[in-house]
């Protein structure tokens, strides 16, 4: 008997017992339903997180810090020893930490090293206030512009790889805010921006030889400002999201966000001191260079993290948490294994004396295994399309309205179905299904011809 005539015979016999089959594959598609979402949702999680880096790091960089809780987010339990280059931290469980910075002096040391092309500084500045001549003040917190920065401009331009010192990119939330109709309105304009200005230490001296209270010193201090005016060289877009957490976010020059920051802190313990910074390596794209170049830094006495390890650890917890609602999904198709073997079985019962006709006829019981190991592979081919099309459907339901509800962009769905991976599912599960037939088949091969025609 041919293998298109067994395919054949296979898919009348599960025609004639419509309920029983349908009822065993969808007890296949649940579990397939429940995987192939968590494929989707795996590689949707995947995309989004390669977004976030592709659009805010350079994959040439390295992040270089002093302290290892800094790469590793890890404390020590041990009491901490003071150290002037230590920067007080939130506290964890009611105890204060510090982490270790890295000072002006590990910058150079840093830029010293072998195949550094060169260093920036991470630094967020956190302004007084910004103002336009005639509105309301407001609070700003200002980064350096990246250049592997992906921004959404809705008016201006970023000269590349920065922008122009004392410029800054506006984001769109403080249009209205400044008294801006248009974000075309706002590029060329200049605003305001204050940062506390740390007393001179002559003037402090000057104010108490003075009669000046503590007091006094205190409140003038809080009042000392720096006022620098900016022009506007671009307004960003509201953020997609894989540019988290910028919705306020001014971006400056590197060079200018550095003297003010440096200006704010002089006389501080934080003065010149940076919790980590970005080491970027000649020919980065390189991994060897790129892992040579970590590797100098860390023997240098610095903990050193590529951005693709940072990338690396963010997807592990994803693949964690996936690998969780996958088990389950397993777990329902193991248990429809049972309910294929189960259907084969009262399948063998109920056609025993169809299979000692076959077989008196001249059937081979190879060709009659066969039959029953096919019907299971069309049960499992069946489960698996009716499991994979239900996913693929909510899927298409789905993405619309968790893209509005997340802000993610067109075309940047959490559900991304891979149709190669919806492939290889349904034929595991068919080679599952075979297996699962195994033993019934095997039941109907060994069957007596001579009693299975007697068997009423």
């Amino acid at each position: 008997m041919t293998i298109p005539d067994i395919i054949r015979r296979s898919a009348r016999s599960l025609k004639s017992a419509k309920a029983r089959t349908l009822l065993t594959a969808f007890a296949i598609s649940v579990g397939t339903f429940a995987l192939t979402l968590t494929l989707a949702a795996s590689n949707g999680a995947q995309n989004f997180v390669d977004g976030v880096i592709e659009d805010n790091f350079d994959p040439a960089e390295i992040i270089v810090a002093n302290d290892e809780a800094i790469i590793s987010g890890s404390t020590s339990t041990e009491p901490q020893k003071y150290d002037d280059d230590f920067a007080t931290s939130a506290s964890q469980a009611g105890a204060t930490i510090q982490v270790k910075q890295l000072n002006s002096n590990d910058i150079e040391k840093l830029k010293d090293i072998k195949g550094v092309e060169f260093v920036r500084e991470n630094i967020e500045l956190n302004f007084r206030y910004i103002t336009r001549k005639g509105e309301a003040k407001y609070i700003a917190t200002a980064q350096a512009l990246s250049p592997a920065q992906k921004l959404d401009l809705l008016a201006g331009e970023r000269k590349e790889p920065y922008i122009d010192e004392e410029t800054i990119i506006l984001p769109k939330a403080y249009l209205e805010s400044l008294g801006f109709d248009k974000a075309k309105d706002a590029v060329g304009e200049t605003v305001t921006l204050a940062l506390p200005k740390p007393l001179d230490e002559d003037e402090i001296v000057k104010m108490f030889a003075m009669g000046a209270t503590q007091e006094d010193v205190l409140e003038k201090t809080q009042k000392s400002l720096e006022k620098r005016r900016f022009e506007i060289a671009g307004i960003m877009n509201e953020p997609s999201a894989a540019q988290p957490g910028t919705e306020l976010y001014l971006f400056m020059n590197p060079t200018d966000i550095k003297q003010l920051n440096n200006l704010s802190k002089k006389g501080s313990d934080d003065y010149k001191k940076y919790n980590f910074a970005f080491v970027r390596a000649k020919d980065g794209e390189n991994e060897d260079k790129l892992n040579a170049v970590k590797d100098r830094i860390q023997d240098a006495g610095y903990e050193a993290q590529t951005v693709k390890e940072a990338q690396e650890f963010l997807t592990q917890i994803i693949d964690i948490l996936e690998g969780i609602v996958a088990a389950f999904g397993f777990i329902a198709v193991i248990a429809s294994v049972f309910g294929i073997i189960n259907t084969m079985y009262i399948s063998v019962i109920q056609r025993t004396r169809e299979i000692g006709l076959m077989k008196a006829l001249g059937m081979k019981g190879r060709d009659i295994g066969r039959l029953f190991r096919f019907e299971a592979a069309l049960i499992g081919l069946l489960g698996g399309v009716l499991g994979a099309g239900g996913a693929l459907i909510t899927g298409a339901l789905l993405n619309p309205y968790i893209n509005e509800t997340i802000g993610l962009d067109a075309g940047d769905e959490l559900l991304r179905f891979d149709y190669n991976q919806i492939i290889v599912l349904i034929l595991i599960l068919i080679v599952i299904s075979i297996i699962a037939g195994w033993l019934p088949s095997r039941k109907a091969t060994k069957l007596d011809p001579i009693v299975a025609l007697r068997t009423e």
